[in-house]
């Protein structure tokens, strides 16, 4: 897994559009107080329940992995 070039700040977007469309969706109303490890994993879930991004690899399913998939998720996504 090759680290992007901006990842911390996909990462960050990734939340943003994350919560936008979960909150959007009706499935989830985050808190201010939900750690963005919470967010990620939640966001994870929910993109590949909607069939948005491909699953990981169950023994691969870790907070790096999944932080790197919603980066390049969100390196795909119009600016907002």
């Amino acid at each position: 897994m090759k680290k992007l070039e901006n990842e911390k700040e996909l990462v960050k977007k990734a939340i943003a559009l994350g919560v936008a469309y979960g909150e959007k969706r009706g499935v989830v109303e985050f808190e201010a107080t939900d750690s963005a490890t919470d967010k990620l994993e939640y966001i994870y879930r929910l993109l590949v329940h909607d069939k948005l991004i491909q699953p990981l690899h169950p023994d691969q399913v870790a907070q790096k992995s999944i932080r790197h998939r919603l980066a390049i998720w969100a390196s795909k996504q119009e600016d907002h």
